[in-house]
């Protein structure tokens, strides 16, 4: 038996992207503007770690026009949101001293 901790999906683990896929778990779509402007990041860190979770098929990024203007919104996928319900199951599993089974 080993530790929880080992189960921790590393592509989550790191704190930019939990705030991002925990954001994404409680609504279906968020505006990139605003996932940006919530989670306190620069639009250059938050593109990057959309891109670390794109890649691993945890978020679907959505491009458009409201009027002329452009815009991105993000969602997660089944995959990432799935991911996201272990990843925290894991966390509970940590912080009530439950070993893995």
């Amino acid at each position: 038996m080993s530790h929880p901790r080992h189960a921790l999906d590393e592509i989550i683990h790191a704190p930019v992207r939990l705030s991002i896929t925990a954001m994404l778990a409680a609504a279906e779509t968020v505006e990139f503007s605003y996932l940006r402007d919530t989670i306190e990041v620069s639009d250059s860190l938050l593109s990057k770690h959309i891109q670390t979770l794109e890649k691993a098929g945890y978020v679907r990024v959505t491009k458009g026009f409201v009027g002329k203007r452009p815009r991105t919104w993000l969602s997660l996928t089944d995959a990432g949101r799935d991911a996201f319900q272990s990843y925290m199951a894991t966390l509970r599993q940590i912080t009530d001293g439950t070993p893995r089974a």
